[in-house]
């Protein structure tokens, strides 16, 4: 009877999250007013919001003014009770297993509004975070805090880290203007500082930029045809400096990823004010980092996975609809997922397969 609970739990928390990624991309609250139809505005009754159901009995059409009614209604609420069941499965019933259809719920939604809007909304991505650092936190689940918080940050280093140097090639090495007081060069600088000095200073050090530009009113930071050339230059001198290599990745990865998640914080209470259209090219927006960000509150160095398959799953995509530009969040959850469930064993089955 429990994933059987589960399953139509999926089924209502499904209709709500329609809701959700219809409303909160507008701006809009998602509990008033009640549900109506997009098409006439009339208010659908209880019968009209029967999770899957009431879209068969509809035939897919609005009962009152007969438009049509999307397909994605019944596949998020089929999705995400599907998801419940699978999750049923694996936990009995526990606050670990309703931890876990948060998880699944918060991934859902975030998928199908980076499908319609190309963006990750902060609420849910930084919510996701803080809720992955507080079960860590509370019940050491799915991981000790330690390696949640590890695993946050330097997911979002290397993600940061990613579209860092993508943004750079893609503008073939010209230098792009620093947001003040915070912004992706603050990032850059960390890793930099991070390598050298360790993540603590490196952190230090660019909160210290950071704070200096909100001074000033003025970008004080270095340019990335500096910082970013020489971290890999950093990387590979490590070993001969006496550093450890991997002490100094890491360091490289946490303290970037420490400032990508403070400077996203900051931005989503104070957002930016947009003077004209962007014409720099971006390889990748901070919305996927921070996503990547909250996968590491969940899944620890495990979120590394989750980037591959995601980055896997998106370039399959991509070529078979010959699609240059993607929202890459829907990838990084449907790898997040699978490594949430199935990461260890298939770690274990690479492993195996390289003979180790």
């Amino acid at each position: 009877m429990w994933p059987f609970f589960a399953l139509l739990l999926g089924l209502v928390v499904g209709s709500f999250l329609n809701v959700v990624i219809h409303r909160l991309p507008k701006g809009e609250s998602i509990v008033f007013p009640p549900s109506r139809c997009p098409a006439c505005g009339h208010r659908l009754a209880p019968w009209d919001l029967v999770p899957v159901f009431s879209y068969l009995a509809l035939r897919g059409r609005c009962r009152y003014c007969h438009s049509p009614i999307s397909p994605r209604y019944p596949l998020v609420e089929a999705l995400t009770g599907l998801l419940f069941a699978l999750a049923a499965l694996f936990y009995p019933p526990s606050p670990q297993a309703f931890l876990t259809f948060a998880f699944l719920a918060l991934l859902v939604a975030l998928s199908f509004i980076d499908l319609d809007t190309l963006e990750l909304p902060d609420s849910l991505t930084y919510g996701l975070l803080f809720l992955g650092l507080l079960s860590a936190y509370l019940l050491s689940f799915p991981r000790p805090f330690a390696e949640a918080l590890d695993g946050a940050l330097i997911a979002a280093g290397v993600l940061g880290l990613v579209a860092g140097y993508g943004g750079l090639f893609l503008r073939r090495f010209r230098e792009t203007r620093a947001e003040v007081p915070v912004g992706p060069h603050q990032v850059h600088m960390a890793a930099l500082f991070g390598a050298l000095l360790g993540p603590g200073v490196g952190m230090a050090l660019a909160f210290l930029t950071w704070a200096l530009s909100g001074r000033t009113g003025k970008p004080v930071v270095l340019p990335d045809r500096i910082t970013l050339p020489l971290l890999p230059l950093a990387w590979i001198l490590a070993p001969y400096l006496g550093a450890d290599l991997l002490s100094t990745l890491k360091g490289s990865f946490l303290a970037a990823g420490g400032l990508a998640l403070a400077g996203g914080l900051y931005w989503a209470f104070k957002p930016i004010h947009e003077e004209g259209e962007e014409t720099d090219p971006v390889a990748m927006g901070y919305g996927d980092v921070k996503l990547l960000g909250a996968l590491g509150a969940w899944l620890g160095l495990y979120s590394l996975l989750a980037l591959f398959l995601g980055v896997f799953a998106g370039a399959l995509v991509g070529l078979a609809f010959r699609q240059r530009k993607i929202p890459f969040g829907p990838y990084l959850a449907l790898g997040g997922g699978v490594t949430f469930f199935f990461g260890e064993t298939l770690w274990r089955a690479y492993l195996a397969w390289l003979g180790l």
